[in-house]
């Protein structure tokens, strides 16, 4: 099975930028020599909960400090770029890092971001739905064009695509009018954790659905899945500081997306946000915290082992790339959360069967 290094640059230490930065970029360049397969990061602007802004400018670091390790966005916020600027973004980094790439898109869901990017949120649908098509189609015809809205004149992207993207581009799909949309591009699904387990099961089923009708004879990518994880040798210990964390790492979560909000009830396209905006203020912020805690794997190392092995049995995933850097903890216990992890579950981890992340095919771009 592959597994990742997952980062979303959550800042709650309360000390500068620059050297919050330095400590988890150094996290990125270690991962390849830890054993680790992929790293991946995350976009978001404008507060602590991530200081990620460019995910292409961050995975380009990353490339030229590796060798082998590949490279996944969790995600590029698609609505938030010009289509034609990302594809070029995306084909230059997959030529840096010589196709290591895995490209993830998604659709964005805090109202302070499309604000501060100037973007109305009820385009928010419109957009990822009309650039991520004309980015997928252009990364695999070396030409970017046309759009509902948009109207692209035709022009040749430059440096020509490395490799073809398909069976390496998924989206995460936390709403479930986002699922059959996936489906229909060609993307894999990335599960963020961030809701029951059942609910995610009926999102792959239908997500299996739409994809059977679209793409007939064609088997889907598997999916990979994130999630916080925090693992120790001592079962008081580890419950000690994954409850400390996750709760705060999940109550900035809810800060930052205002999802105790009532801005969703009237934002068009996210009426699935509305209808968990008012699940959340039904059962209150402690009980939404405490649910949050119990989906994510930790505890000791065979427990997070058998909390993985649950999600690989639910998802049939390919692989995971857990966050072991958040919610403020002291850099050093991100170290020995780090070293924890590597030296008591990555390697078991590797050796489960799992579908293998497609190689990219050779383009032959006119």
């Amino acid at each position: 099975m592959h597994v990742g290094y997952g980062t979303g640059f959550q800042h709650l230490g309360g000390y500068s930028d620059a050297k919050f930065l330095r400590e988890e970029l150094g996290n990125c360049e270690l991962a390849e020599s830890r054993g680790f397969d992929s790293v991946w990061v995350t976009e978001h602007h404008f507060d602590n909960y991530s200081i990620s802004p460019d995910v292409c400018q961050l995975l380009s670091y990353v490339a030229g400090k590796t060798k082998r390790i590949k490279l996944g966005s969790m995600v590029v916020v698609v609505p938030w770029h010009d289509p034609v600027r990302l594809t070029e973004q995306i084909s230059l980094l997959d030529h840096l890092s010589e196709g290591r790439y895995i490209l993830g898109v998604g659709r964005g869901l805090a109202r302070r971001e499309f604000e501060g990017l100037r973007i109305d949120q009820n385009e928010g649908r419109q957009r990822f739905d009309e650039y991520t098509k004309m980015v997928l189609d252009a990364l695999e015809s070396g030409f970017v064009e046309g759009g509902a809205t948009l109207k692209q004149p035709r022009r040749e992207i430059r440096p020509r695509p490395y490799k073809s993207f398909k069976g390496r581009s998924f989206a995460a799909a936390a709403s479930r009018d986002s699922v059959p949309v996936c489906a229909k591009l060609g993307l894999g699904l990335l599960v963020i954790l961030q809701k029951p387990w059942d609910q995610v099961k009926a999102d792959l089923d239908t997500y299996h659905k739409y994809w059977a009708e679209f793409h007939p004879n064609i088997e889907p990518p598997k999916p990979f899945c994130s999630g916080f994880c925090f693992v120790d040798e001592s079962a008081e210990r580890a419950e000690e500081f994954a409850r400390k964390f996750l709760a705060a790492n999940y109550r900035e979560a809810l800060d930052h997306y205002e999802m105790f909000g009532k801005h969703f009830d009237t934002t068009k396209s996210y009426e699935r946000y509305a209808d968990l905006s008012k699940y959340l203020n039904s059962i209150g912020l402690e009980k939404a915290v405490e649910d949050y805690i119990q989906l994510m794997p930790w505890g000791t190392p065979q427990q997070v082992l058998d909390k993985f092995s649950k999600m690989k049995e639910l998802t049939d995933m390919q692989g995971i790339m857990p966050n072991l850097y958040f919610g403020g903890m002291p850099y050093q216990e991100s170290t020995r959360n780090i070293n924890c992890f590597v030296k008591n579950c990555l390697h078991e981890l590797k050796s489960w069967p799992a579908a293998s992340l497609a190689e990219p095919a050779e383009l032959t771009v006119a």
